[in-house]
């Protein structure tokens, strides 16, 4: 393993299940094309292909997916591609931050840097963000095929490996639920 190559060849991958949703008003899944370059690089990765939706720029549908999404514990992430601009249609982070019991901050800090390198001051038109619910990650990505790619490639990917060094988001997925299965513990003595 070279600094630069941080996947530790020597442990087994871990495939997970991850679920993609393409939020637009305008795209269908036969014009869209963010949501299967997403589907194509996570089944390239070697995960699996929960689900993939299109719904429209609507809070209600966007947190109504999301959450049923999250509730199955067959997906261990939800990606989300579009919405997240800021005209009067880009809802998908005011649809889904509720949802969010931690919010990952970090995704948006790295998200920026990577996409600053691509468009520039653009970035700063991306409210990207990321966060997790029910033991279930999730990450809101812009509605582009080049932002979809640099956040696959330059967060997603590794983080989604297990054998990432010298940690990923994998790697601590058992332990995201010990605050729920404490409370029933409790309960249950009481």
């Amino acid at each position: 393993m070279t600094p630069m190559n941080r996947i530790d060849e020597t442990r087994p991958f871990i495939p997970v299940r991850i679920a993609v949703l393409t939020v637009s008003d305008t795209r269908t899944k036969k014009t869209d094309k963010s949501g299967p370059l997403l589907v194509g690089m996570i089944e390239q990765a070697g995960h699996q292909l929960a689900e993939h939706a299109v719904v429209s720029d609507d809070a209600k549908a966007i947190r109504k997916q999301v959450k049923r999404w999250i509730k199955d514990p067959e997906i261990d992430v939800v990606i989300t591609t579009g919405g997240t601009g800021f005209t009067g249609r880009d809802v998908t982070p005011e649809a889904v931050k509720p949802l969010f019991e931690k919010e990952i901050e970090g995704f948006s800090v790295v998200f920026h840097m990577l996409s600053y390198q691509t468009v520039g001051t653009s970035t700063v038109q991306s409210r990207a963000c990321g966060g997790l619910a029910h033991g279930t990650y999730i990450f809101c990505l812009p509605g582009s095929p080049g932002a979809c790619e640099d956040a696959w490639n330059g967060i997603l990917k590794p983080q989604l490996d297990n054998r990432h060094r010298p940690c990923s988001f994998i790697e601590v997925m058992p332990r995201l639920e010990e605050h729920r299965k404490a409370a029933k513990s409790k309960s249950a003595a009481e």
